[in-house]
């Protein structure tokens, strides 16, 4: 008979989770120029197959944001895993674009369920009332997990044969790791209930009252994930086309950079105010992206290194900022549909300008795209600035 796993080894197991299911996430980022040479398809098509990952984070949130509290910390968490090795399996078998896109989906579904499950089971986890830990540790590891995700597939891809088949072998290995970890986890509902008790009615909305107040921190999340977004799926193109680097260990050391310093960011500033952080991101949004369009313009990968580090801060200050905010303005009873809203404007931020950048790139250049992306984001962050200052409290 096994033993549960509890205290340091429980939230250990629980972190691994999170990281490991996120970097399923961005495993893609460095094998998306082999998969367009392979499956020989557009810019445009290798940015929808990024941002078909949104509809598996929608339809988790959507439909199975309650399934943990429901049924279980560990029966949702070993779901979440068991849908994260289906997803790798196709990625392994892909023939064609539709499996990739049925892939992106699963992905998406099991990190929904995954982060959201782990995110809960950490805060239970740890003793004491402050439960700010939990979101810290939920959120670094997410950016940790992120990092490794692409740097690893990086190196495979540059320094292994068969990039597309041994990368997701490897992190098939990894999951059925982790998966035994969280299986061997202390549950922490005291009495789980059945699936059929879960209800897959959608429910999300704003109350009227915070409305107002609500823009600033729901325009950062966006912009800071639409950071993420822009590096995830198109940097690699960036950097082969127009910096010339054409390593895919290169383009998968770049999103670990910004992944690392956005992990390190998050612990470091813990100590500083929920409004103060988002503004913070807020302002630092603009020099971001004019970093970005400046060593596309310059071809110049120095440049580019600095716009990761500060993509990483923003999307860091960003992200978290936003999400506190939201959880201070929130009506206690209606927090998690309010919170949900936040993560939505982030999974379209995500996605949508991808989309957007990818179309204009395909019939422009992908300075002009960039142009573009920068000027959104300098507008969002603007009008973002405009709500947090006038709504402070």
């Amino acid at each position: 008979m096994t033993r549960d796993n509890g205290g340091a080894a429980a939230m250990t197991a629980v972190a691994a989770m999170i990281a490991v299911l996120f970097a399923g996430s961005t495993v893609l980022t460095p094998l998306y120029i082999i998969y367009k040479q392979a499956f020989g398809f557009s810019q445009i098509t290798l940015t929808l197959v990024y941002a078909v990952y949104v509809v598996g984070n929608l339809g988790a949130l959507l439909m199975f944001g309650r399934l943990s509290d429901v049924i279980g910390r560990r029966p949702a968490a070993l779901a979440s895993m068991a849908i994260a090795v289906v997803s790798a399996l196709l990625f392994l078998l892909a023939e064609n674009i539709a499996w990739l896109d049925v892939a992106r989906i699963l992905s998406g579904l099991g990190i929904g369920i995954g982060a959201g499950t782990g995110t809960a089971w950490l805060a239970e986890l740890i003793a004491g009332d402050d439960k700010s830990r939990a979101a810290t540790i939920a959120t670094s590891t997410n950016f940790v997990g992120l990092g490794l995700g692409a740097l690893a597939s990086g190196l495979l891809a540059e320094y292994a044969p068969w990039p597309l088949r041994l990368t997701f072998a490897v992190y098939l290995a990894v999951l059925a790791v982790v998966t035994v970890l969280i299986w061997r986890t202390q549950e922490t509902v005291a009495r789980p209930g059945r699936l059929a008790d879960v209800s897959m009615q959608p429910r999300l909305s704003v109350p009227g009252a915070i409305r107002a107040r609500f823009v600033a921190p729901a325009v950062t999340g966006f912009g800071a994930m639409a950071l993420v977004g822009f590096y995830a799926a198109l940097a690699p193109s960036i950097l082969a086309q127009q910096l010339h680097a054409t390593s895919h260990a290169e383009a998968g050391a770049l999103f670990f950079e910004l992944s690392i310093v956005a992990a390190a960011t998050i612990l470091a500033t813990t100590q500083f105010s929920s409004r103060a952080t988002m503004l913070a991101a807020l302002v630092l949004m603009i020099p971001t992206v004019a970093l970005v369009v400046a060593a596309q313009f310059f071809a110049s990968m120095p440049i580019m290194i600095a716009a990761t580090a500060c993509c990483g801060v923003a999307a860091a200050l960003g992200y978290r900022g936003g999400l506190q905010v939201v959880n201070q303005i929130a009506p206690a009873d209606r927090r998690a549909e309010v919170v949900s809203a936040f993560f939505i404007c982030c999974f379209c931020g995500n996605a949508l300008p991808v989309i957007g950048i990818g179309l204009l790139s395909s019939w422009t250049s992908a300075t002009t795209a960039s142009l573009a992306f920068a000027g959104m984001i300098t507008i969002f962050s603007l009008v973002a600035l405009g709500f947090g200052a006038k709504y402070a409290r």
